[in-house]
């Protein structure tokens, strides 16, 4: 036999997509560092980041009448603070995504098609039925896989489906959730936590003191650290108001993402605490490690980013509070690692009881005992997923006439 016949191949890296929306900011990050921690473990797979509201803007009537994105009247809303009656919207929301469900299958389809992926892998709620349709036409046996970038499912339709899948879940609630819906413990994967960027588990800051000195901070201070979202809110400017006429002796750092007028008038303040404001920034961890405590919304990112680098956390829950981030608050309150009110009016005597320095270590280790390793074990998880799928079959009849309809 001649010696070039001989020789292995080298093998054919698997490829694997993971769909995100730019609603919020959380989908990506959560995508973005999942494909970092799978890069650092060299994994011989290909990676590709799919904004699915690129994919689906032929669809999308909000864009179509108003020339604005349905992602973007999102992030507005949460810049401005318009989330009452969101369980509303959500219902509304949702009766538009079913009434587009087969010309989305088919978009989608189409781009499996040309993309050929081995694996899909999604960071969004709403459209998983869709995906996974869509996927399993184009090619049948192929594993899809939903990451559930919220603590919980708020059902129905909403992150879990019935529908032959894969769940990487990042609590027990979220777990029992995927088993109630008739999905067997072999397609139910418990990560330790949410996703986390890499950089949350990198080395500490070396000088804490001359970090807080060089942001015009005290270094003896306590110090608390305020975020809303990559999109900040205009609720931080209250916060602000209602600590500065407190006699609380402390600073703040606030972390404004996007919203540069909010950072402008929070700029703009005299306030006889000394204060750092920052806008959209890569440096939130480093931020964090300057801070003795977090005030934000129940956010299932920002939250676990907080207790990863051992802040306790005050949230508000109330009617205002986005309904998928409600259990958030119940699941802070069973850990023990922090406090959540009904309304940031009464956040000087919150932070009063959080930062009492018995309260304060205790919450502080409370975090610590928590452990998040999530983005460093789902690469694991992906991996048994391909151990145990069967590979691609035979398409039916339906995906064929789905293809010629693309």
């Amino acid at each position: 036999m001649p010696k070039f016949l001989r020789m292995k191949l080298p093998p054919t890296k698997k490829r694997i997509e993971f769909g995100f929306f730019d609603a919020g900011g959380g989908h990506r990050a959560a995508a973005t560092a999942l494909k970092m921690a799978i890069q650092s473990q060299q994994r011989p797979w290909d990676v590709n980041l799919i904004n699915l509201q690129e994919l689906l803007d032929p669809l999308d009537i909000v864009k179509r009448y108003a020339g604005i994105r349905i992602q973007d009247v999102y992030n507005s809303m949460l810049r401005s603070g318009w989330t009452l009656g969101s369980p509303q919207l959500l219902k509304v929301l949702q009766l538009v995504i079913r009434m587009y469900h087969r010309p989305t299958v088919r978009l989608l389809a189409a781009h499996w098609k040309e993309t050929q992926p081995d694996m899909v892998v999604s960071f969004v709620p709403h459209f998983n039925h869709a995906i996974s349709e869509s996927f399993g036409r184009a090619f049948p046996g192929r594993p899809f896989v939903t990451v559930l970038t919220d603590l919980a499912d708020y059902p129905p339709h909403f992150w879990i489906e019935r529908q032959p899948q894969y769940f990487v879940c990042g609590s027990d609630r979220a777990v029992s959730q995927a088993r109630s819906m008739g999905h067997s413990d072999d397609r139910i994967f418990r990560a330790s936590g949410m996703i986390l960027h890499p950089r949350f588990y990198g080395p500490p800051v070396e000088n804490r003191v001359a970090e807080r000195a060089r942001l015009g901070l005290r270094p003896d201070l306590t110090t608390g650290l305020v975020l809303f979202g990559g999109h900040g809110s205009q609720v931080m400017l209250e916060i602000a108001e209602r600590i500065e006429r407190s006699p609380l002796e402390l600073q703040l750092i606030f972390v404004c993402g996007k919203n540069e007028k909010l950072a402008t008038a929070l700029r703009a303040r005299k306030s006889r605490m000394p204060c750092f404001i920052e806008e959209f920034t890569t440096r939130v961890n480093d931020y964090m490690q300057l801070a003795d405590f977090f005030i934000g919304k129940p956010g299932p990112g920002s939250v676990s980013e907080a207790l990863a680098l051992h802040l306790p956390v005050i949230v508000e829950c109330n009617a205002w509070t986005l309904p998928q981030e409600r259990y958030n608050a119940d699941w802070i309150t069973e850990k023990e690692v922090g406090l959540v009110l009904r309304s940031f009016r009464n956040i000087d005597r919150a932070v009063a009881q959080l930062i009492e320095p018995v309260a304060l270590a205790r919450y502080r280790a409370n975090a610590a005992a928590l452990q998040n390793r999530a983005v460093f074990e789902i690469p694991a998880m992906l991996d048994q997923i391909f151990d145990r799928s069967p590979g691609d079959a035979e398409p039916s009849t339906e995906a064929l006439l789905v293809d010629r309809a693309v």
